[in-house]
């Protein structure tokens, strides 16, 4: 059954303002992984997808209380598909609520991106 659903959008413009003004934004929203891929770093469109996606779960989740940017890392499977690995006061938002899968999709293009995420209770 599912627990929760969040949906967000982020003008891609606005966001590279913001991190072009205050550089120490990266760090605050993402971990050292959500910044890289293979090596190289990735583009800000795809920066704000992620926090897209961020800002989705906690919608999803219904509460933030306690919750850090950080608690929230995306992440992708050998196939490339984006998954969550939570922690901290997600991860015990999650746990107290009987969530047993966060499933999110992100995609930008034509100056947004947006993510969605649905969170299924444990069978």
């Amino acid at each position: 059954m599912i627990a929760g659903i969040g949906i967000d959008i982020v003008d891609l413009a606005r966001f590279e303002r913001a991190v072009s003004r205050t550089p120490r934004l990266r760090t605050r929203l993402f971990a050292e992984s959500e910044l890289v891929h293979e090596g190289r770093e990735l583009p800000l469109r795809s920066l704000a997808g992620r926090f897209a996606a961020k800002e989705a779960l906690m919608k999803a989740l219904g509460e933030t209380d306690g919750v850090a940017w950080h608690d929230m890392e995306v992440v992708r499977d050998a196939e490339g598909n984006p998954s969550f690995r939570v922690s901290g006061a997600v991860a015990e938002i999650v746990e107290r609520r009987g969530i047993g899968a966060l499933h999110l999709t992100m995609s930008h293009d034509a100056g947004i991106a947006i993510a969605q995420v649905i969170a299924e209770e444990a069978p």
